[in-house]
């Protein structure tokens, strides 16, 4: 008999989880004005509104906490991420940062020059903020496949390299960089394939233009080259890492996601101007260039963290768990962002909310309508995330509208799935019955989707 699929760890610590009943649920949603972002943590029963910063530690990482050197400047924390990191990608120059944001709002700062476009495969709300703020343009160019959430094509993240070459020959002289985000998160959190890296790649460099990857993701990223594409199988996760970045020019990371810490991110590069033209912003934004905004215990973390999450077991068990969830909604019928991908369900909102219209906000609608449910809190990846149109102020409804549903690494177990899963049919089972939204009555002009307050309809 072959025997079944278990996880790659076993649970040290946990912590209570509290239930609530509709009633309340009603209440403090009324009173975060129906944006999920502004709940008590103490208000959410089962937590899916991020994969960034929330996953739990191992005893291994707990123990490089108590080994943290806090010195200001040249800890040997410092030295000991900074390592890793030249092991795992290869970069030669590093610089801590508090997490991804910060990392693209210290490199962006060097680098972004109002009037300039940075082409992207479906630019992050951040990316394109850190963009737009200074006066830029984000395009995308994604590939097409990607706008169908039931094609089943294993690499729905990769460049369009037409649409790519249209923006680089349109706009030379004026392209600083282009963003190559792995996994790409705001289309369902897609892979790219090794092979699209390396041609996209080519395609910049040909026209002179350096590419930056967008890495919070990028281990799941090596996961889906190893089991998805062609004369990888039997390559290691680091190996597969380092090809990767040995095409690009530099990355951003957000650390939350891949690097399985509560805080922390880091620019890496090989160009020398980029690290000193970056330098003269880590220091004013983040702090002293050897450990930009983290503490030493957390630099060490972080180095464990890496290392961990690049073993294909610890990954394994990770994607297993999403792939389940997948499974049950494919029981049930309910629409995502097909394949599945490594840290989150995407339900397609358009098409389980069909009597909802687009200017009330599907994915939003679902987002409150599971969390009144049974307490699920997840997360709008949709047309409130995508902004307004810099010039014409005009809602972006041009889009998928998806309400992402983030698995946390090594928290919850597959009875939590399992619950997941009929909350989300119990909503689908009266999908009909919903037929209004939302309606904005106060946004911020900029990321609106983290403080926006809403109204039902």
């Amino acid at each position: 008999m072959e025997l079944p699929f278990a996880e790659a760890w076993k649970i040290k610590m946990i912590e209570p989880l509290r239930k609530s009943t509709r009633a309340e649920r009603e209440q403090w949603l009324k009173d975060a004005h129906y944006n999920v972002f502004m709940l008590k943590a103490e208000q959410v029963y089962i937590d899916c509104l991020t994969d960034s910063g929330t996953g739990a530690m191992s005893d291994r990482q707990w123990a490089e906490l108590m080994l943290g050197d806090e010195s200001y400047a040249g800890a040997t924390s410092f030295f000991k991420f900074e390592a890793m990191v030249q092991k795992i990608f290869g970069f030669k120059y590093v610089i801590p940062t508090h997490q991804g944001r910060a990392a693209e709002n210290v490199l962006f700062s060097y680098l972004v020059k109002e009037g300039n476009v940075i082409p992207g495969n479906a630019h992050f709300d951040t990316t394109k903020g850190h963009i737009e703020s200074r006066k830029a343009q984000a395009i995308d160019v994604t590939c097409d496949e990607a706008r169908d959430t039931q094609l089943e094509v294993p690499f729905k993240g990769n460049v369009s390299l037409e649409k790519l070459e249209r923006v680089l020959e349109q706009n030379k002289g004026n392209v600083p960089f282009m963003v190559l985000t792995i996994t790409n998160n705001t289309v369902g959190g897609q892979p790219v394939s090794m092979q699209n890296i390396r041609e996209t790649a080519e395609l910049c460099h040909r026209y002179g233009v350096p590419v930056v990857m967008d890495s919070a993701r990028f281990a799941e990223n090596a996961y889906f080259i190893k089991t998805r594409e062609a004369g990888y199988a039997d390559k290691t996760i680091k190996e597969i890492a380092r090809e990767m970045y040995s095409h690009v020019d530099a990355m951003t990371m957000s650390a939350k996601k891949d690097g399985v810490v509560n805080m922390g991110g880091f620019i890496a590069t090989d160009n020398k101007d980029w690290y000193e033209g970056a330098k003269l912003y880590c220091i004013p934004f983040e702090g002293f260039i050897t450990y930009g905004g983290m503490n030493g215990r957390d630099l060490n973390a972080l180095a464990q963290g890496l290392d961990e999450n690049t073993e294909f077991d610890m990954l394994e068990t990770r994607i297993h768990q999403v792939q389940y969830l997948a499974s049950l909604l494919d029981e049930y019928g309910i629409p995502y962002q097909r394949p599945v991908g490594g840290h989150a369900l995407f339900i397609d909102a358009d098409k389980v909310l069909c009597n909802v219209p687009k200017e009330e906000f599907p994915a939003q609608t679902l987002t409150c309508e599971l969390y009144l449910e049974a307490g699920i809190r997840g997360c709008e990846i949709g047309y409130i995330l995508a902004d307004r149109d810099p010039e014409t102020r005009e809602n972006r409804f041009g889009g998928l509208d998806l309400l992402r549903l983030c698995i946390a690494r090594r928290v919850y177990t597959d009875n939590h799935m399992r619950v997941i899963a009929a909350a989300l049919k119990n909503v689908y089972d009266r999908r009909n019955d919903i037929t209004r939204g939302v309606a904005i009555e106060w946004e911020a002009p900029l990321m609106r989707h983290f403080t926006v307050q809403l109204k039902r309809l």
